[in-house]
């Protein structure tokens, strides 16, 4: 697995010992210290998640937009972070959390969990691309370094397919993923990607849009090029 080249004592020692305080004056005391610049405190958000999971042993990988930043992306987080459990785990998860001093509450939706983090909000999601999050899924995950603190990132791969597969007549938001095709398009395996998505309209839309602004090739170039090849 891929990692990033970040100081080895926050690999190696740094979050260990972490556990974030708890009672009300503790939580306002570090939200106070939380930096003015909302990435950066989404940045802080994920890092205590992702050590309080990581030190509890749970299966997880982070998602979304933080992800995409591990990945290379640029410091442009959306208002959340996520990550990726195991629905078997969802109790589990809840539970440490909860002692770990975060509030954790189900939403309506029955596909994730929400908690609050140093006045972030976390989704901890178990339903990915209308999939079950599954232990190959994790497996998959690359070792990133978030902000010093290193835990597991969705593949590329992954991360593009749940984004395109999230796309509905609902919810078509082509504007937000282009950028994040743009940065890990020479990440990801757009021909897996094509095969998850199967012929649903909306992603195959974003295809074709992806194809026409040369960001990758056409279906037809590359079934030509492996032809030429052959």
């Amino acid at each position: 697995m891929t990692q990033h080249a970040d100081d080895d004592v926050a690999h190696h020692g740094g979050v260990t010992g972490l556990r974030l305080a708890t009672g009300e004056a503790a939580g306002e005391a570090l939200a106070r210290s939380l930096p003015v610049d909302r990435n950066q405190a989404i940045l802080e958000a994920a890092k205590q998640v992702g050590a309080i999971l990581k030190r509890e042993g749970h299966a997880f990988a982070l998602a979304g937009s933080v992800a995409v930043y591990a990945h290379g992306g640029s410091q442009n987080l959306q208002h959340d972070v996520d990550f990726a459990i195991l629905p078997e785990d969802a109790q589990s998860v809840a539970d440490t959390l909860r002692e770990a001093g975060l509030q954790v509450r189900t939403p309506p939706e029955d596909w994730l969990l929400k908690a609050d983090c140093l006045g972030q909000q976390v989704d901890l999601i178990f339903e990915l691309a209308h999939q079950p999050v599954t232990r190959e899924l994790l497996a998959r995950a690359d070792e990133l370094s978030v902000d010093s603190v290193f835990m597991p990132v969705l593949s590329p791969t992954d991360l593009l397919h749940s984004l395109l597969s999230a796309f509905s007549e609902h919810h078509c938001d082509f504007g937000a993923v282009l950028p994040i095709a743009r940065t890990l398009r020479e990440k990801v395996d757009w021909d897996a990607v094509r095969r998850g998505c199967g012929d649903a309209p909306m992603p195959d839309a974003f295809f074709y849009f992806l194809e026409r602004l040369g960001v990758i090739e056409s279906q037809d170039r590359t079934a030509m090029s492996e032809e030429g090849r052959s």
